[in-house]
């Protein structure tokens, strides 16, 4: 491993055990176990298809967007989770905290940032008071994955850039 990886996974790990270990407490845990729900495939799918089939122009097209980018991000995370192969912190780190059930799947990307960011960026980019409250939304998602022992933050930067990215595309596509 280069250097300069190795400062970065040092950095990774500084950073996971900030937001999982030093700053925990009761009504922490409580409030980021129900954020978290928020990235998860039942809320990011219901949202934009209620939006795009009952919400007038333009933020009907807004809803589709969403869904279009939903989809793209989604088939790219998976692909990269099962190419990359990623052990989650909570079973790599021996004394990491994890706040909900455990997960089968790899770490790397995190599919609930991505989610997140795939479906709200699309609103954003349609109305900048949408943006207030939207992207800090993603963001609390992408902390709670921190948070509760299933995610590096470089898992849920990338899930941002990844989301993101697919997200203004399908702006610009449709």
């Amino acid at each position: 491993m280069s250097r300069g990886m190795k400062r970065m996974r040092e950095w990774d790990v500084r950073l996971f055990r900030l937001f999982n270990d030093k700053i925990r407490n009761a009504l922490l845990d409580r409030l980021l176990r129900l954020i978290t729900h928020l990235g998860g495939a039942a809320f990011t799918i219901a949202v934009p298809l209620t939006v795009a089939l009952l919400a007038p122009a333009p933020w009907s097209r807004v809803g589709w967007q969403s869904l279009a980018a939903l989809s793209a991000s989604f088939l790219i995370g998976f692909a990269a989770k099962r190419l990359l192969k990623r052990q989650r912190p909570y079973l790599a780190l021996p004394d990491a905290n994890l706040l909900i059930k455990s997960l089968r799947d790899s770490s790397f990307p995190s599919g609930h940032t991505t989610a997140a960011f795939s479906v709200v960026v699309p609103f954003a980019a349609a109305a900048s008071w949408a943006a207030c409250v939207v992207l800090p939304a993603a963001a609390l998602i992408a902390v709670s994955r921190v948070y509760l022992g299933v995610h590096y933050p470089s898992d849920c930067a990338v899930g941002c850039l990844l989301g993101s990215t697919a997200a203004l595309l399908s702006v610009q596509l449709f």
